[in-house]
Formats: C-alpha cells, sequence, structure tokens
C-alpha cells in the first residue's frame, strides 16, 4: 500500500509540473504590421536615426545576445507567437532578398511608425517628433509589394492566406505619444482617436480585401504605468495615482482608445462575416503583472526601468538606455520595463502567452 500512494504521489507531482503542450500547429506564415513593439529590424534598415542606441549593446543582450533593432533586451511578442506556431522569425520587410520567397512571413512593422501620415503630423507642427515615415500606408505598400511573389492567382492566395495570421499593430500608440510629448493632455487627444482607428481599420479592410481571413488587432498597453510616462508627467497630485502607481488619466486614455476600437472591429465583422477578426487586449494583459508584479517574477517591480540613467523611475530622457550616462540592471527578467518606453522580453513573453492561452483574444485565438 506503501509504494502504491509512493507510486501515485510520484505520478501526480509529474503531471503537475509538466509543461503544458504547445499549441498546434495553426499557421503556416505570420505578417506583422506595427511599431516598435513588433519592429524586428526595419527602423534600423531604413536609415532614420544611423546612430539609433537600438543597434547597439545593451539592445538584444539577453537572448539574440546582439543589438537585431528591437526595441528590447530580447524577443517581442511578434517572436513568441513564431515560436509558439513553430515558425522562423519574422525577417524586417527592408532585410529580404530579390528571388527568395518568403512564405512563413515577413515583418513591415517599423519603430516609431504612426497610423496616420507623417504629412498629418507636419501639418499640426509635430513633424519634429517623428521618428521616421515610415507609417501605416507605407507597411501597407510593402506588403502589397512582396504579395506577388507569394501569389498569383486570386486561388493561389486564398489558399496561401488562409493558413496565414495577420498581426495588424500595435500601432497608434505614436500617434499619442507625440502630441503628448509636445505638450497635449490626454483629454485633448481624444479628438485624434477616430482618425487612428480610421485608418487601422481601413488597412484591416484592405489586407481582408487582399485575401486575409484571420487578424489580430491590439490595443493599446497601459501608458500610464510607463517609467517614461512617469518622469515626464509627475505630480504632486496623489489623486493622479491609481494604487499600482500608475497615471490614471493616460491610462484612461487608452482605454479609450481601445473601447473605441473594439467598437470599430465589431462593425468590420459584419461587414466581413467570413473573416476572423480578434481584438487583442495587451492593456488587461500587462496589467495582471501590474496588479501583482512578485507573482510574475518581477522582483524589481513595473514602473521602474532596467536600462535608464537614474532617477525615480530610471529615466532620464537626457541619458536613455544606451547612451553615455545610463546603466543596465544585472537581471532584466526582474523588471518588466526596458528602457522607460518600451519592456523586457519577460514582460512581452508573458504577454504573448496571455494571449495565445488565456482570455485575451476576443474572439479567442485557439
Amino acid at each position: 500500500m506503501t509504494l502504491f500512494y509512493f507510486l501515485l504521489c510520484m505520478l501526480c507531482a509529474a503531471s503537475c509540473t509538466k509543461t503544458p503542450p504547445p499549441p498546434p500547429r495553426k499557421y503556416n506564415s505570420i505578417t506583422s504590421f506595427g511599431d516598435s513593439l513588433a519592429d524586428t529590424g526595419n527602423f534600423l534598415l531604413s536609415g532614420a536615426l544611423p546612430f539609433s542606441v537600438v543597434g547597439n549593446l545593451p539592445y538584444g543582450e539577453t537572448f539574440f545576445q546582439r543589438p537585431t533593432g528591437r526595441c528590447s533586451n530580447g524577443r517581442l511578442i511578434v517572436d513568441f507567437f513564431a515560436e509558439a506556431y513553430g515558425l522562423p522569425y519574422l525577417p524586417p520587410y527592408l532585410a529580404i532578398v530579390d528571388g527568395v520567397k518568403y512564405e512563413n512571413g515577413v515583418n513591415f512593422a517599423v519603430a516609431g511608425a504612426t497610423a496616420l501620415d507623417a504629412e498629418f503630423y507636419a501639418d499640426k507642427k509635430l513633424g519634429h517628433f517623428l521618428w521616421t515615415n515610415s507609417s501605416l500606408s507605407v507597411q501597407l505598400g510593402w506588403f502589397k509589394k512582396l504579395k506577388s511573389t507569394l501569389c498569383t492567382t486570386r486561388q493561389e492566395c486564398d489558399n496561401y492566406f488562409k493558413k496565414s495570421l495577420f498581426l495588424v499593430g500595435e500601432i497608434g500608440g505614436n500617434d499619442y505619444n507625440y502630441p503628448l510629448f509636445g505638450g497635449a493632455s490626454p483629454k485633448e487627444l481624444e479628438a485624434l482617436v477616430p482618425l487612428v482607428l480610421e485608418k487601422i481599420i481601413s488597412t484591416a479592410s484592405t489586407l481582408i480585401e487582399e485575401g486575409a481571413v484571420e487578424l489580430l488587432v491590439p490595443g493599446n498597453l497601459p501608458i500610464g504605468c510607463l517609467p517614461a510616462y512617469l518622469t515626464l508627467f509627475l505630480t504632486p497630485e496623489k489623486a493622479a495615482y491609481d494604487r499600482n502607481g500608475c497615471l490614471r488619466a493616460h491610462n484612461a486614455f487608452a482605454k479609450f482608445h481601445n473601447k473605441q476600437l473594439q467598437f470599430a472591429l465589431g462593425s468590420l465583422r459584419a461587414k466581413y462575416p467570413h473573416a476572423k477578426i480578434m481584438y487583442a487586449d495587451y492593456y488587461n494583459a500587462a496589467k495582471k503583472y501590474v496588479h501583482n508584479p512578485l507573482h510574475h517574477g518581477f522582483t524589481n517591480g513595473v514602473l521602474a526601468a532596467c536600462c535608464g540613467g537614474g532617477g525615480s523611475f530610471n529615466f532620464n530622457s537626457s541619458a536613455s538606455c544606451g547612451r553615455t550616462g545610463s546603466k543596465t540592471c544585472t537581471n532584466p527578467s526582474t523588471y518588466a520595463n526596458w528602457d522607460g518606453i518600451h519592456l523586457t522580453e519577460a514582460a512581452y513573453g508573458l504577454i504573448a502567452k496571455a494571449l495565445i492561452r488565456g482570455p485575451f483574444t476576443s474572439p479567442r485565438i485557439q
């Protein structure tokens, strides 16, 4: 009897510690659009800022052990998606080689990209803030150009794209960052949201017309919890912060954008009932670790950057990550934020897992 219980306990222990099986192979390719949350190298290759710190260590130090153009210490959400479906990491569009067929997908995202075209911000006297002119329209043009190398006939394209996942974002965050950093208030930016969403929805609509049938459209992160925001919009008013120490007004704006995006996606589903159009809830997936950082391994918290130039949140615009005066933490996995704006590989991994396996895509991706 004793041996029986011993074996039973051993069996239970093995089953309890066993890693969950990976999701079944569902997609043969991933096509990605967006900004720095998804860029795997286009920004650097574009020459927008040839001496950008993103092209130097400590960026990329954790996983790739070299800078790759990713705005993090390692992998991004799109990289974890590729791993989950047994696909290679997506090459940046600007690195592709003529004559090679990229059947497993390509990444069109560019750090600093906006949903709206650069001319819009130039007219608003905000053009000097822009990192890049490679807006969502530019990225869509790249996709159309590449499409002819993947398929030619309608039937061939339908067969190819029915097993493809299109990640439309995250995009839109920079449309708000530039005005906010220029002095606008979150309340003032609400009038900009319909324009941003119109561009995102029209892009998704064009992709569906081009053959896409499964699209994942992310909302914004809780920007009020980012070290850059907490530093730049620091205030002595205690009521300006929630119980986690995040800025209420900026998080409320992110939630406003996300709610309007979900309404817009509902209309898009009605227009294209054959397509599976999923909303990716980046906000609440990230809020899980904001509410309980220790449970998720963030022993150094979520409101301070791993890499930065000091200050209450380790963010200093005059000594940003990678520049003279900045320092990098010894264990990035204990931080949720990497450089004040972007997250660590550990945080991106948690969000990706929450999207793929958890309840943070609507409808569920699985």
